[in-house]
C-alpha cells in the first residue's frame, strides 16, 4: 500500500511508481527448496553417503 506524504502526483506518475515497484518485487528469485531430510534417505540409513556409479562397491570398504 502506498501513501503520498508530500506533493500531488498525477495519475500517470502514480501508475509509473506502482509499475516500477511491482516489477522489482516480481523479479526477485524464489528461494531454493530445502533438501529432503536424511531420515527419509534409504542410502543414509544403510551408511552409504556416496552417490553415483561407484556407490555400491565403495560402501563395503572400511572408512
Amino acid at each position: 500500500m502506498l501513501r503520498v506524504v508530500r506533493g500531488e502526483p498525477t495519475a500517470e506518475e502514480l501508475a509509473a511508481l506502482v509499475t516500477a515497484i511491482a516489477s522489482v518485487r516480481a523479479g526477485a528469485p524464489a528461494a531454493a527448496p530445502a533438501p529432503p531430510p536424511l531420515w527419509r534417505d534409504p542410502a543414509a540409513r544403510l551408511g552409504m553417503t556416496r552417490r553415483g556409479p561407484l556407490a555400491w562397491p565403495t560402501s563395503a570398504r572400511p572408512r
